[in-house]
């Protein structure tokens, strides 16, 4: 039976904090050992053990099993899996009402499914309790009740809130700080991967943040709620922007969908988000004013069912091609012309936001 390997340092996903493995807390199990100097008397002591059984498992005061991790900085839970596999940290922001959400539950429900038929990779939950809530919103919109109902938005899923469930509060003495809970999945090869045997390498936990809208506007982020900080951890940023919140994108969809004009989106300044993110980042990571960040920024383009007809191009095929073995390759060259072409559209209705993206 292979050890287990663990990495030299990982990053909580809850406070940004790096640290060794053997600095990892353990939860404690027995009821009485109630009361944490960070999380509040509610909540289950942590502790560095000295005691563990043989299977490796540390042992409480009172002589109970333990079997869950927290971060020695924040106190929160974090996945065994976080040890022994490197974390790969994607924010994603927009405006409020862009459809974040959505697009989360959406993205990871179909990543379940593409990435083992087609490549061979599993995308597995790392944290199900933590994932509870994108679950419940993939439920809501695939596996509805009442499927054959026309069912309002707002029912579906429900708005980000600026704070409450999906946010944790620590306590540093006198200063309490509020942190977004990540969504966490793991990115394994497969056993026909031709990666199989370096799973351990190249397998990646992928903690996925979604915030309110209202969190990227101007003066939102403070010490006591770092609430977009994951921002400068990313290893990619994902941009939504909603045609249906520009005028002027709204105004030439119009034209050939008269029924555009009927739908409740409240017009915004979709470009400020990308400056403040900007502006965010470049102060977390001391870089000079006119830097650009050195990670990839994704624009996504919502709700193609509405002005997918004005793309030069109607190939709406899978970007990828079979290939041996039940491995499918990307169609890198359709990837970017398609690229190219949603850009030159934006570019001629809303040129602010293809500039405000390239000089991020």
């Amino acid at each position: 039976m292979p050890g287990i390997q663990l990495l030299n340092r990982t990053t909580c996903p809850h406070c940004w904090k790096k640290f060794p493995p053997e600095d990892i807390l353990w939860i404690s199990s027995h009821s009485d050992l109630r009361g944490d100097p960070r999380l509040g008397p509610d909540h289950q002591q942590r502790f560095l053990p000295t005691r563990f059984t043989i299977e490796g498992n540390a042992l409480d005061a009172r002589n109970f099993v333990c079997h869950r991790l927290a971060c020695p900085g924040c106190h929160l839970v974090v996945p065994a899996q976080l040890l022994e596999t490197e974390p790969s940290f994607v924010s994603i922001l927009g405006t409020p009402a862009c459809g974040k959400s959505f697009f989360l539950a959406a993205m990871t429900w179909e990543l379940k499914r593409v990435l083992p038929a087609y490549f061979n990779l599993s995308f597995t939950s790392t944290d199900p309790t933590g994932n509870r809530i994108l679950e419940d919103y993939q439920e809501s919109l695939f596996n509805h009740p009442t499927a054959d109902r026309l069912v309002p938005l707002a029912a579906l899923i429900h708005k980000t809130e600026l704070q409450g469930g999906q946010y944790d509060t620590v306590s540093y003495g006198t200063q309490t700080v509020s942190y977004p809970r990540p969504f966490l999945f793991t990115l394994r090869p497969l056993e026909r991967h031709p990666n199989a045997r370096a799973a351990h390498k190249v397998s990646r936990v992928l903690a996925l943040y979604d915030n309110a809208g209202e969190h990227f506007q101007p003066g939102q982020e403070t010490t006591a709620s770092p609430v977009t900080r994951h921002m400068a951890e990313a290893t990619v940023l994902v941009y939504l922007f909603d045609p249906m919140q520009d005028p002027h994108f709204r105004q030439q969809v119009t034209k050939t969908n008269p029924k555009v004009a009927a739908l409740a989106s409240p017009p915004a300044r979709q470009e400020t988000v990308l400056y403040e993110a900007a502006n965010r980042v470049r102060q977390s990571l001391g870089l000079p004013a006119a830097a650009r960040h050195g990670r990839p920024l994704l624009v996504v383009v919502t709700k193609a069912d509405l002005w997918g007809h004005m793309l030069q191009d109607g190939d709406w095929r899978e970007p990828w091609n079979p290939g041996k073995e039940a491995l499918a390759g990307l169609d890198v060259a359709r990837i970017e012309q398609r690229s190219a072409n949603l850009r030159a559209l934006l570019n001629s209705i809303c040129p602010e936001v293809v500039g405000a993206a390239e000089d991020f």
